[in-house]
């Protein structure tokens, strides 16, 4: 099966949309889906936070990767980050996925990356023996944290009022 791998456009908003939701279905997470398709226009196509591939077969897109730039200190390179990979259940096992990650390793050798990094969830079977077939090693040592909700809100409050308290310090 040929695979084509290209990138997403604004006209794929509602493509980009149906696989956010597969993605979080299959991941057990549906509640935590709030995007819009007004979401996905500013941060992918007007900021340019954020990248996204499709792959098509047959002139349908059957597979999506979304990912954005890093930097590691250390190296003192970019990365890239896969924040999202998905393809559709009856597509699985032609290729698709791996013509997306190939696409992705293609840009990162071309844009100058040092690595391509991401997270899988720990039941993910499936997920995790396809990325140990292209070589990917698990980072063991490592843990991912996240901060969102109300633990993002306390934590940003406290940060305004020590850099307003700074502030009026430096001002004395």
């Amino acid at each position: 099966m040929k695979v084509r791998i290209r990138f997403a456009a604004e006209e794929d908003i509602p493509t980009l949309l149906r696989f956010i939701h597969a993605l979080s279905v299959y991941q057990h997470m549906e509640d935590e889906v709030t995007v819009t398709p007004e979401l996905l226009r500013k941060w992918l196509f007007q900021h340019h936070m954020a990248e996204a591939l499709l792959a098509e077969t047959g002139g349908r897109a059957v597979g999506f990767a979304v990912f954005f730039h890093t930097f590691s200190a250390f190296p003192g390179l970019p990365g890239i980050y896969l924040q999202d990979l998905y393809v559709d259940p009856d597509s699985r096992g032609t290729g698709c996925g791996r013509a997306l990650m190939a696409a992705l390793a293609q840009l990162a050798e071309a844009r100058g990356c040092a690595h391509i990094e991401w997270a899988c969830l720990d039941w993910n079977a499936p997920s995790i023996g396809f990325y140990r077939s292209l070589g990917a090693k698990p980072m063991t040592e490592w843990t991912n944290y996240h901060l969102s909700g109300e633990s993002l809100r306390a934590l940003s409050a406290v940060s305004k009022m020590e850099t307003a308290s700074k502030a009026n310090h430096s001002d004395a």
